[in-house]
This record gives structure tokens, C-alpha cells and sequence, in this order.
């Protein structure tokens, strides 16, 4: 058992460290109050080697690890706590993977290259109306018309879709639309590769509004509205009626990474804390040495690093079941440690800027902090993305029981 990063992990991480501490650093503050990652940033984001890491390096991608998106993941969030460019590098380093997998040469060869260099984007796009948990009630529909789709719906917390329509050269999305029956519910849903813009130019009959969040300002979110957007059949990723297990399989891949920057942004939280703790003077000594600051900093220190820990192990079996490819090993077993990941982080970081904040004491309510553009930002995994945070609790108890017993 080795509890350590290879060499390779650690000149990436250092790479990395080094490169956002320069570029990222100084104006994260600046991206969430402008509500803007600016293209330029994404670029380099793309010549760093942050974007498309698991993609094999025939498609343009790095040829790494889901480790090394976790590392990525992780460093991104604690150098802009906003989550906002963490959020970026996250979807264009979890779907694509998707894609890679399940879609077809051409698609793959136009969309991977693009997202890994920081010219186009490729996230999710799942959520409806109606809600996100209850996958097999999707309603947007895929109607087959010879040699393609038409696609009608609305998919609604759609990231990425200013970036993609507005910024990038390419922009899209694997969506999930349904070609079967009501009736069928999740055995009904397909996935699509939907490219909402190419070459410069968007695609027809699509049509998106922005929304606006409390958080996480500097990646958009909006609402896709589809009035029968035509979609090319080789855009189809997978077979029809796979398309609800293709895209769990994509959020499995994904919650590790969001996990991980999750506990990146709560670093950067507790550093800020104690840091305060040492500088703040009471009663002509720092507010460090009461045990009513210090106990609480330690204690959350360690659910920081337990946290890690667990989510390594997501990445490492993630890493066992899809570069090493270890017989035995399916998808399906990343499921419990891909959710319990993203449950304990979120749950971790929203306690640790909560400390933050009560250390700090007033002054955290002030802008000039930063702390309240961490905690909105994470606040997003809690409420919803990736996955509600009890739907994560019923993926542990379903996979820990047995889905005989947890229904």
C-alpha cells in the first residue's frame, strides 16, 4: 500500500502548482466578479495539458490518468476557490472521456482535439425542467428522420454554454434524449454528442438564455432550448436505449473530480483561516493559542485529509478499471466510491468555510475576504450538481446494502 504520487504525479502537480499560482492566482476574485474565465485563460489552461488528460494522445488529448485529473482538479480549485475554472477543467476532462469511449471516429476526431487544446468545450447536458435525479422521466425526444436526429426539449443548469456558443471555436454537449417511450423510462434515453457550435458558426433551431447564479460566476449556466435541432445519426454515442447507463457511467467518472475540487477550495478556506488565526490579536495574544480556535482548525484538518484520501482511492480504482483495464474490474464498481467522494467532500468543504468564516468572524462578511466566493461556489455540489447530495447518500447505501434491499 503506497500512500504516495509517482514521480510523474508530482512534477505534474508542481507544473500545474506553479502555472496557475502565476496565471490563475491573481484573478480568480477578478473572474467571479466579472462573471467571466476569459478565453485566453482557457488557451492556456489547454497548452498546460490541463484539459482532456485521460484522452489518449492519438485524439489530442494528454495520454494520462484520472489521477492526474484529480491533481488537476484539486490545484485548480484551490488557486480560484470559486470553483469557477475548476468547474471548466472538470466537465472537459470527465465527458470527453465519455466520448472517446462511446462515440464515433469522426466525432471523436473532430470534438477531443479541440476541447484538449483549450479551443472547444464539451460538457453535460441532462437536467430538465422537471428535475435531474429522476433520469427515466426525461422528456426531451430524439425523433429519427433517416439519416438523423431531430431534438426537441429543454435541458436546463447547463455549464458551459456561453463559453461554448460565445467564446471557443467548438462548443457541445453529450446529451441525453429520449428515442424510446415514456413507458420505457431510462431504457428509452439515448446520448448524443450535440455540437451547438462549430467552426464559429451555431447550429440551428438552438436557443439558450443564461442564469443567474449566486455563485460560481465566472463558467456559465443556462437553460438549451432544442426546437428540433438537427443531429447527424453518427453523433449517436453508443447504441439507442444505452444512453442511461453511458451517461451514469460519465457521472461516476466525473464525481471524483469534482470531489477533488471540492477539498481544493476548502485547502485554500483553511489556509485563510489559519493564517488569520495567527495574525488576529486578543487580549495581547494571537487567537490561535485558545483551544476554541485552534481545536476546531485542527479537527477540520483532518476531515480535509481523510477526504483525500478517499477521493485518491476513487481516482486510483478509476485508473485500475479504465488505463490499467484489470480483469475482474467493471464500471459499475466505481459507483460507491465515486459517490461516497463527492458526498464527503461537499459535506467537508461547505464545514470548512463555514470555520473559515467563523474564524475570521466579521471581517469574512466583507467582499474583500473572498470566503463568501468559495462557499457559493461549492454550494452547487450540495444543492445539486453532479449528482444532489442525498441522491450521493442513496448510490452508498444502494451499492453498501445491495439493490435488492435499497430500492
Amino acid at each position: 500500500m503506497d500512500f504516495s504520487l509517482s514521480r510523474d504525479e508530482e512534477l505534474f502537480r508542481e507544473s500545474i502548482r506553479s502555472f496557475l499560482s502565476k496565471r490563475l492566482s491573481p484573478i480568480w476574485e477578478s473572474i467571479d466578479e466579472n462573471h467571466l474565465i476569459p478565453t485566453e485563460l482557457i488557451r492556456d489552461f489547454g497548452s498546460q495539458g490541463l484539459l482532456g488528460i485521460p484522452i489518449p494522445e492519438e485524439y489530442g488529448g494528454q495520454g494520462g490518468s484520472f489521477t492526474l485529473s484529480v491533481i488537476a482538479a484539486e490545484e485548480v480549485a484551490y488557486h480560484d476557490p470559486s470553483m469557477a475554472t475548476a468547474v471548466y477543467t472538470l466537465l472537459n476532462n470527465a465527458w470527453p472521456y465519455i466520448l472517446y469511449m462511446y462515440g464515433s471516429e469522426d466525432v471523436k476526431g473532430e470534438i477531443l482535439p479541440a476541447v484538449s487544446s483549450g479551443r472547444g468545450f464539451f460538457g453535460i447536458a441532462s437536467t430538465e425542467p422537471q428535475g435531474g435525479s429522476d433520469v427515466g422521466a426525461f422528456k426531451t425526444s430524439a425523433v429519427k428522420e433517416g439519416d438523423k436526429y431531430k431534438v426537441y426539449g429543454e435541458k436546463l443548469y447547463v455549464s458551459g454554454v456561453r463559453e461554448a456558443m460565445e467564446q471557443l471555436d467548438l462548443g457541445g454537449w453529450l446529451l441525453i434524449a429520449r428515442t424510446g417511450t415514456m413507458d420505457e423510462r431510462h431504457r428509452g434515453l439515448s446520448t448524443f454528442a450535440l455540437i451547438g457550435k462549430r467552426n464559429g458558426m451555431r447550429v440551428e433551431n438552438l436557443k439558450y438564455s443564461l442564469l443567474n447564479t449566486i455563485g460560481r460566476h465566472g463558467i456559465s449556466t443556462a437553460i438549451l432550448t432544442l426546437e428540433g435541432v438537427e443531429v447527424p445519426r453518427s453523433h449517436l454515442v453508443g447504441s439507442e436505449g444505452r444512453g442511461f447507463y453511458i451517461a451514469m457511467e460519465g457521472f461516476n467518472i466525473a464525481r471524483p473530480m469534482v470531489a477533488a475540487a471540492n477539498i481544493g477550495a476548502a485547502r485554500w478556506a483553511l489556509e485563510e483561516a489559519i493564517k488569520w488565526s495567527k495574525e488576529r490579536v486578543l487580549f495581547d495574544r494571537p487567537i490561535s493559542s485558545f483551544q476554541g480556535v485552534s481545536f476546531p482548525l485542527a479537527e477540520i484538518s483532518v476531515e480535509i485529509e481523510a477526504t483525500r484520501l478517499l477521493i485518491y482511492k476513487a481516482a486510483w480504482l478509476a485508473d485500475r478499471i479504465y488505463v490499467k483495464k484489470e480483469p475482474g474490474l467493471k464500471p459499475a464498481d466505481l459507483a460507491y466510491y465515486a459517490a461516497a467522494a463527492k458526498m464527503k467532500a461537499v459535506e467537508t468543504a461547505f464545514k470548512t468555510f463555514e470555520l473559515a468564516m467563523r474564524t475570521l468572524g466579521g471581517i469574512s462578511y466583507v467582499k474583500e475576504t473572498g470566503l463568501h466566493r468559495g462557499l457559493l461556489g461549492m454550494l452547487s455540489y450540495m444543492v445539486g450538481a453532479e449528482g444532489a447530495h442525498n441522491v450521493m447518500k442513496y448510490i452508498t447505501a444502494r451499492e453498501l446494502i445491495g439493490k435488492d434491499y435499497v430500492k
